[in-house]
């Protein structure tokens, strides 16, 4: 199994319906990627605030594949390509995790 994860640091200008449409129709439309066993999309919980847990960002995603090639047939789907295209101008900043 290969657990990807994704956290993303949108635009302070963005309104809040864009950030809506970004989790929803941007994020949401990764988990609809056959290769992707399951995905789950949040935001920072709630919790107590503590030295080693940066809360800093607006959304992440983790998805997990079976393996690295289905990692990789998700990162040329065009689901992910048409998301890249259209929501890559929102975010300041992304940070990826791979795990296996």
């Amino acid at each position: 199994m290969l657990v990807h994860t994704v956290v993303f640091w949108l635009r302070k200008d963005l309104s809040p319906a864009a950030r809506e449409a970004f989790r929803r129709e941007g994020l949401g439309s990764l988990s609809t990627i056959s290769s992707v066993s399951t995905m789950h999309i949040g935001a920072p919980a709630p919790i107590p605030p503590r030295p080693v847990v940066d809360a800093s960002y607006d959304f992440a995603i983790t998805a997990l594949f079976a393996d690295v090639a289905a990692h990789d047939a998700y990162q040329i789907d065009p689901a992910h390509k048409a998301f890249l295209a259209r929501f890559k101008g929102d975010w300041e900043r992304v940070q990826i995790y791979d795990a296996l």
